[in-house]
């Protein structure tokens, strides 16, 4: 009996001691495995951002370029303009392609850039008619710089000024000072805009600003996308949906009739997955979109727009909290002289520029682009990049 006992304690004291191998040897090896992972670094969330000198201005300054990345998705900006010079993303195949336009240095186009190839746009994004608004029984006369309207902010805006720069964890801090009367916009307005690039592969730009005197803001940013590749010359391939079941008519001179009209039955319906190169023939006006599509409230972050290209696979998502975004297919777009040689030409990239809608001073019933003393203006919009197999 005293030998039973004794076998059946020897047994238990060898299971247990079993059991105490098992787990200590499942703990060594989740922690030696997460020791690894941390050691070699998992590529798609390794956040760099290096910076390096680019260039210099007529005047002397200097211009940075800061780049981004997270091992899958690099991301090259300026501190002049705020300039997104180059994204790089894979293809379903691992293959990267620059799939954003640009040039190959300051010189060769950023110091002039007539496309606003990527970049910040301000004080106002997109038009506005005959280059003048009121506020409070003042009118205030704006150059008058595409056609008979006023474009992007004037002949200086924006996106042809050194921005301060500053990082901070994954994210590039630009800030700029609009002094009273730039551009004759009233108001010293203080600019933040924020770029991050994050593990998710997501490029995102937060946007604010503060006034000393009632004024008006838009701000956008202005990068045109290939999916195919910057270089690529052609949309083909392309399939969009915009969550946008209204849109903005314009007159012949791309100023906003006023009206808000429903995308149905027309050939600005993108509500549905369309192939971006068939339509583009059937859009009225011969040059295809550079139209405001209505996203909805402003304020509330929302999907507003999903390009894929079939060959590639690479998937583009933008998400705003923007109440609009000038879809663009770049008709006017003619650039001899691109970066890696490229020429750039009409439909040969797109814009997907998350904003309030054009010339909304002279358009009381379009969402507010006024900013008062004591407030804030706010905006993120997010370009999330993915790859599809079918």
């Amino acid at each position: 009996m005293a030998n039973k006992k004794g076998g059946r304690r020897n047994l238990c004291l060898i299971f247990t001691a079993l059991i105490v191998v098992i787990v200590v040897l499942l703990a060594l090896t989740i922690y030696f495995g997460v020791r690894a992972t941390k050691d070699r670094g998992d590529d798609h969330s390794k956040m760099t951002i290096t910076k390096e000198l680019y260039g210099n201005t007529e005047s002397g300054e200097s211009v940075n370029i800061f780049t981004l990345e997270n091992g899958q998705t690099k991301v090259k900006i300026l501190d002049y303009g705020g300039i997104i010079t180059s994204i790089c993303v894979p293809d379903k195949d691992g293959k990267v392609e620059d799939i954003n336009l640009g040039f190959d240095s300051f010189k060769d186009g950023y110091d002039k850039n007539p496309p606003y190839l990527g970049a910040i746009i301000g004080r106002y994004a997109n038009r506005i008619a005959k280059g003048h608004f009121t506020l409070d029984g003042i009118t205030y006369n704006l150059t008058v710089n595409n056609g008979p309207n006023a474009l992007h902010g004037g002949i200086v805006g924006f996106d042809k000024r050194i921005w301060s720069s500053s990082t901070t964890g994954d994210s590039l801090i630009l800030s700029y000072t609009s002094v009273d009367g730039e551009e004759n916009y009233p108001g010293e307005v203080k600019v933040t805009v924020t770029y991050t690039v994050t593990s998710q592969n997501e490029l995102i730009i937060d946007y604010k600003a503060t006034t000393n005197k009632k004024t008006i803001i838009n701000l956008t940013n202005h990068a045109y996308f290939n999916l195919a590749g910057h270089a690529a010359g052609s949309l083909d391939g392309h399939m969009v949906k915009l969550a946008a079941e209204s849109y903005t008519p314009v007159d012949v001179s791309s100023i906003p009739t006023g009206e808000i009209t429903p995308v149905k039955g027309t050939d600005f319906d993108l509500t549905n997955t369309t192939d971006l190169v068939a339509r583009l023939p059937d859009v009225s006006g011969g040059i295809g979109f550079d139209h405001n599509f209505v996203l909805g409230e402003s304020g509330w972050d929302k999907h507003g727009a999903r390009v894929y290209h079939v060959p590639s696979g690479r998937q583009l998502d933008m998400y705003t909290t923007e109440p609009g975004v000038q879809f663009y297919t770049a008709y006017y777009l003619n650039e001899t002289n691109a970066k890696d040689g490229a020429t750039y030409g009409p439909w040969g990239a797109f814009c997907l520029e998350a904003q309030h809608f054009p010339d909304s001073p002279n358009q009381p019933n379009f969402p507010t682009t006024i900013l008062n003393p004591g407030e804030t203006y706010k905006q993120t919009t997010k370009y999330v990049f993915s790859v599809r197999d079918s």
